[in-house]
């Protein structure tokens, strides 16, 4: 048996930065990751960073590559009946975001814990949590046919939606909220340049597509698609030529997609999910683990980041004071931000996106919200302002 002060299940953006939150406080932390350090590192997630989780990175140290290679972007594009409306966030709310792919983070957060030999621990199989009601609770694990245990003064939950850490909470304590969405979006990576400075937002009778980009020579592009589609119904001809269809509007406009080798494809569902509440007992949950959000409003890293900025607080305040008051409040204060992130993220979904059957009347009232939000001035604040991202408290 091992020891350290707070165990950490997963090694994905939330885990990370924990982490290295709590080893500047000075606080031990090991990390445990079902997966091998490859997979983590490669799995393509978010792209867009909040201003808010790009000064995390810049308080914890490791934004360097970041702002050599992120790219800064101080506006999007909403497109609707042919035309193409820009939203200022610079100019609306002094924000703005920047795309660095989540994998990105992932490997900066991982070169980081073993620079400075954190214990990091990958291939870690039959993961399990236990004791989470005492005041020991334990991780134990099998690691290279040598089992494990890990004993803890507290376990955060950073693994993921489909991790151990939630269903480790007894039944009942837990209440759900959960929208599954009637749509999916068909995903690519191609190795073309961006034929667009900003991301451009589309919404087409043919249904939504999303241009946006990883760095100056990778497009990353969307297109709504049903929840069961079959990724083999779509070769590279059909996706390129629904993208020149969806995003080039001809009115004027002499916009037109770059292709170029696909490299990556694959269908996402979407779905709106919220447990409450996010923890239990020495648990905590944190990110995917305790809510998932639709990737139309690019919230689900930015929020897991503001869980475990709350997270680390609240253990920093416990061990350097004894004081349990902001561990007690973990939950209402990062829900705060969770339901706000989610109702924004289901606003842009909504508004966005053509649900199978939709009629006339709908039409008519989606087009209307897209009119009021790039014409409004107080409109377009709100808009940029939680796109870019606000505060997690």
């Amino acid at each position: 048996m091992t020891r350290t002060q707070v165990g950490i299940v997963g090694a994905g953006p939330a885990g990370l930065f924990l982490a290295e939150f709590l080893r500047q406080a000075g606080i031990d932390a090991v990390v445990v990751e079902a997966r091998d350090r490859e997979y983590v590192q490669q799995r393509v997630r978010a792209g867009v960073l909040e201003q808010g989780s790009v000064e995390a990175m810049e308080q914890l140290g490791v934004a360097d590559r970041l702002h050599r290679e992120g790219l800064v972007h101080e506006g999007f594009e909403l497109l609707f009946e042919g035309e193409r409306h820009r939203i200022d966030m610079q100019a609306l709310c002094g924000r703005a975001i920047t795309v660095y792919g989540q994998q990105e983070v992932v490997k900066d957060l991982i070169d980081r814990r073993l620079e400075v030999g954190g214990a990091l621990h990958f291939d870690c199989s039959d993961v399990a949590l236990h004791g989470l009601d005492t005041d020991t609770p334990s991780i134990t694990y099998v690691k290279e046919g040598e089992p494990f245990e890990l004993q803890c003064d507290f376990i955060a939950g950073c693994d993921g939606f489909h991790g151990v850490s939630r269903p480790s909470i007894p039944e009942g304590v837990l209440t759900v909220y959960e929208r599954v969405y009637p749509f999916a979006w068909l995903g690519i990576l191609a190795r073309a340049a961006p034929a667009n400075e900003e991301l451009i937002y589309a919404n087409t009778p043919r249904g939504f597509a999303l241009y946006s980009m990883r760095n100056p020579q990778v497009t990353r592009l969307y297109l709504q698609v049903p929840p069961d589609e079959d990724i083999a119904r779509w070769p590279d001809e059909r996706i390129w030529s629904e993208l020149h269809a969806r995003l080039e509007t001809g009115a004027g406009d002499d916009f037109a997609v770059n292709e170029g080798e696909i490299f990556e494809k694959g269908v996402t569902p979407m779905r709106s999910f919220v447990v409450e509440p996010m923890q239990y007992g020495r648990l905590f949950l944190c990110g995917d683990a305790a809510h998932i959000v639709p990737p139309t409003g690019a919230k689900g890293l930015n929020v897991a980041v503001a869980d475990v900025q709350n997270l680390s607080e609240a253990l920093i305040a416990f061990y350097a004071r004894g004081d349990r008051a902001q561990l007690d409040g973990y939950t209402e204060r990062c829900l705060r931000k969770v339901w706000r992130v989610q109702h924004f993220s289901w606003f842009m979904t909504s508004m966005m996106h053509q649900p199978p059957g939709r009629d006339p009347f709908e039409e008519k009232l989606q087009i209307s919200q897209l009119k009021y939000v790039t014409s409004s001035h107080a409109a377009m604040v709100s808009l940029a302002e939680n796109y870019a991202g606000l505060p997690r408290t």
